[in-house]
């Protein structure tokens, strides 16, 4: 007997998302994993050297549980939480996907056109992450936080900044995979 294993409902995940923001908001705290990385380079000794990183980071080093919760419950989620199944795909879509060259579109929870080892042998593919990624830093730095800090946290806290943030992000991601996507692949 095989055990088959379904992805969490979004009302089990989304009640227990609301739960850790209304614990933190009595706390005093901010979620957001962008901000889990300061506290991390501040730890290491970064504001010696960049100001942003100088501050009192053990003030908030409990954000560091929350880096280390999201490596070990993606761990135990791909490994013990999950269906080899894949994702169930529109039939267009999985075409569309196919047209671009992602040969397993539906197959996998991530294409491996981009997240297998061999992206690190492709300058295409190393200089598309490089690139991504500088943009993705400083976009969440020029916009005060990250997708999860602003979306999750900010919104919850009614913060106007955060509304505009996200906008932006969903606007971005819409340009992005409509326009941009298909240009490059």
């Amino acid at each position: 007997m095989e055990l088959i294993l379904e992805p969490w409902p979004w009302y089990v995940s989304g009640t227990c998302i609301a739960l850790i923001l209304l614990v933190l908001t009595l706390l005093g705290k901010k979620f957001g994993m962008s901000s889990n990385l300061r506290t991390a380079c501040a730890a290491m000794g970064a504001g010696k050297k960049v100001k942003f990183f100088d501050f009192n980071w053990q003030a908030d080093k409990w954000n560091l549980l929350v880096v280390l919760g999201a490596i070990i419950g993606g761990y135990i989620g791909h490994n013990f939480l999950s269906s080899s199944k894949g994702v169930d795909l529109n039939p267009e879509t999985v075409e569309e996907l196919n047209n671009l060259g992602f040969t397993d579109a539906g197959k996998y929870y991530m294409p491996r056109e981009l997240f297998d080892y061999d992206v690190f042998f492709d300058f295409k593919k190393m200089a598309l992450l490089i690139i991504g990624g500088f943009l993705v830093g400083f976009g969440t730095r020029y916009a005060g936080g990250c997708t999860s800090g602003h979306a999750i946290s900010g919104l919850s806290n009614l913060q106007l900044p955060s509304l505009i943030a996200v906008i932006g992000f969903f606007l971005g991601g819409l340009t992005m995979i409509n326009f941009i996507f298909p240009l490059i692949f």
